[in-house]
């Protein structure tokens, strides 16, 4: 008898492991290397329940100063939960291969306080596992500064190409969407 009460807690721990990956959605499997920094961002344990803003970014696009209006966003946004990661890419080769010089123009530049990870590759075969998922859901960044909003369960709900800037009424209402959505 106590052989069988002895497995109990380690059948717990299984089934409650179980349950915390059932309630990370497949987007958020795996982890990203933070933005010159030596931690890696466990995007389950990070994101998961909360609403994002998933964008590729590149620091040397024509559309870098939208990184003002991404962090205006998520200054509005944050305290009802939004999260806004940012994935450099040099898949459009716009992007340095320095990470210390990505980093110099997203928060010394463009004062983002926002989750950035180090560059990743974000089309094609090559692409992170984040960013195969959205393409799943919706489609591959077709250019820099593509977006992705993403509600609490970890669908896309939208995506906009890099003409949308962070500020236009059709992403604030996707935004407002998605941190409506319940987990």
């Amino acid at each position: 008898m106590a052989m069988r009460w002895c497995a109990v807690p380690a059948l717990l721990a299984t089934f409650a492991g179980a349950a915390w990956a059932a309630d990370c959605p497949s987007l958020l499997q795996g982890s990203l290397p933070k933005l010159h920094a030596k931690e890696s961002i466990d995007l389950c344990q990070r994101f998961a329940g909360k609403p994002l803003v998933i964008v590729n970014t590149a620091s040397f696009c024509g559309f870098a100063p939208q990184f003002k209006g991404l962090e205006a966003l998520y200054q509005r946004y944050k305290d009802q939960g939004l999260e806004v990661v940012g994935v450099p890419s040099n898949d459009f080769k716009q992007e340095s291969k320095d990470g210390a010089e990505t980093a110099k123009v997203c928060y010394v530049n463009y004062g983002v306080t926002f989750t950035m990870t180090e560059p990743q590759s974000v089309r094609g075969a090559d692409a992170v596992p984040l960013f195969k998922a959205l393409a799943q859901q919706s489609s591959a960044p077709k250019w820099n500064f593509y977006k992705y909003i993403v509600d609490r369960q970890g669908n896309v709900i939208a995506n906009f190409s890099s003409l949308t800037k962070p500020d236009s009424p059709e992403f604030i209402e996707a935004v407002e969407k998605a941190l409506a959505s319940k987990f």
